[in-house]
């Protein structure tokens, strides 16, 4: 376990690689915030921290999030800036520069029509760049904002990129941006082996880590979590103003949508728990006005699951009835699920964020629903195992265990996690 060195410009932490942190190795103490107070990575970039790009080549990992406080994205601010060539573009899911999901994805690989520059979906059957795609870079920029839980792609993305850098000598720079649902919240079992690198899963990290970016970048190098053993030649560009009590809607930064299906920040808070259902027969609200908030099927007594989870008096949230019909989502390729079907549901009403557990309020909804429709219930285990990272939970579910039995069973290594993150807090 690496130690905390004195604070310097560039620090060399206590383990084999290097590792760069661009404004200190301590973290800094809390501090009261006011909102527009918050300077991103992005923003530090080509000031204090050109000389990280200076004369490179220059390959970006983003999506539309990456973006500069006047609304400049990455892409057009480093194709722009004079003393470094930006030579190839990494994006996700959906258009590189763009939130509007009535355009078409991008394709696996194209040109990108403002630069004319080579871009590639890092969404598709590829999630690490190849040996191809990186040659001649000499530093790899990733900037894509996160959503605070381990299944969603992201930061499985910054893995496998840190990674390719490795594997090809590349340098990569993390630039650090805000965990929404705070840096200070952890829930859920830790990966197990048998399931470390699937997409959703990756790393020895619990489902809610309450980390950054830059922090989980850290993370993977110190303590070896890259396949292989690698470590990468890693610089991180911290945050200015940030502290790990702050929702991102404490921040001043203007909310981008990650996906379609989180289009509010209530969406990503309830998301860090409803994703379950995406692993089982029930809609998860998608094609809905509250995707993830609302969680429904046609078979469900949603009576007697609201009492049942209500009976239970999770902290910072009630469960309510709600009837709903998913409808066909304009920039989506196939139907949600349960489309055009009437739903009964509940509505994860969130009436204290700042003690709501997102992920035990969404174990716990897969528990009621069990108890009550254990015969209805069906389980996808490819998508459930990928989402959980184990089948330890699928098992206590399934073998009826209580939710305050399962919670109590992740607290040991969730604990253990706690120690070794320790050492790559920023904040």
């Amino acid at each position: 376990m690496p130690t905390q060195p004195s604070i310097t410009i560039f620090c060399l932490l206590t383990f084999a690689s290097l590792v760069y942190i661009t404004s200190g190795c301590t973290k800094q103490p809390d501090q009261n915030t006011s909102t527009n107070n918050i300077t991103v990575g992005a923003d530090r970039l080509f000031t204090e921290y050109s000389h990280l790009i200076d004369g490179k080549r220059v390959a970006l990992v983003a999506n539309h999030s990456g973006r500069m406080s006047d609304g400049t994205h990455l892409a057009d601010a480093l194709f722009e800036y004079p003393d470094a060539d930006l030579v190839v573009l990494f994006g996700m899911e959906f258009n590189i520069r763009s939130n509007d999901y009535s355009l078409p994805r991008d394709a696996e690989s194209d040109i990108d029509p403002e630069t004319g520059l080579p871009k590639h979906s890092l969404y598709g059957s590829i999630h690490k760049p190849t040996n191809e795609m990186l040659e001649g870079v000499d530093v790899i920029v990733f900037d894509i904002q996160e959503v605070g839980a381990r299944f969603y792609e992201h930061i499985n993305i910054l893995g496998f990129v840190m990674e390719a850098a490795a594997e090809n000598d590349i340098e990569i720079i993390v630039l650090d941006r805000p965990n929404p649902i705070t840096g200070n919240h952890m829930d859920g079992f830790i990966t197990d082996n048998e399931f470390l690198y699937g997409f959703g899963a990756f790393g020895k990290v619990p489902v809610i880590h309450g980390m950054t970016m830059a922090e989980l970048a850290l993370l993977y190098n110190g303590e070896r979590m890259l396949r292989g053993g690698h470590q990468a030649t890693l610089h991180v560009v911290e945050m200015q103003g940030w502290n790990r009590s702050m929702w991102y809607d404490e921040t001043g930064i203007e909310w981008s949508r990650p996906s379609p299906n989180l289009p509010t920040f209530e969406s990503i808070l309830a998301y860090a728990g409803t994703c379950l259902f995406e692993g089982l027969n029930i809609s998860e609200g998608r094609g809905t006005e509250k995707p993830f908030e609302y969680i429904g099927a046609p078979w469900i007594d949603h009576q007697a699951v609201a009492g049942l989870l209500n009976g239970l008096e999770l902290p910072g949230v009630t469960f309510e009835t709600i009837e709903f019909t998913p409808e066909r989502m304009p920039f989506h390729g196939r139907d949600p699920y349960l489309a055009g079907e009437h739903c009964n549901g509940i509505y994860v009403n969130v009436t204290d964020r700042d003690i709501f557990e997102p992920y035990k309020a969404g174990v716990a909804m897969v528990w009621a629903i069990h108890e009550l429709h254990a015969g209805q219930m069906e389980w996808n285990e490819r998508t459930w195992d990928r989402l959980t990272g184990t089948r330890r939970l699928m098992n206590m579910l399934r073998g009826g265990s209580h939710p305050a039995e399962i919670f109590a069973a992740w607290e040991d290594e969730l604990e253990a996690f706690r120690r070794t993150r320790e050492p790559y807090l920023l904040y």
